[in-house]
């Protein structure tokens, strides 16, 4: 589960998330992708994680209503 602040734009309205897996299919701008990530010293593993971010964002970026 990705934590953090997820800003996205539905019509005029501008919502908050604090957690990935909340964020609606469909939006019309991504507008805040702010995922929590651990303090250092990191492991491998949140290494890893940290590398795999903007697949996420770009994930979400895909779900944008254009």
């Amino acid at each position: 589960m990705i934590k953090g602040i997820f800003k996205v734009l539905i019509g005029d309205e501008l919502l908050t998330y604090s957690e990935y897996d909340e964020i609606p299919l469909h939006f019309d701008n991504l507008i805040q992708f702010a995922p929590e990530i651990p303090p250092e010293p990191h492991t491998e593993e949140q290494h890893e994680w940290i590398e795999s971010l903007p697949e996420y964002m770009n994930e979400l970026m895909s779900r944008e209503q254009k």
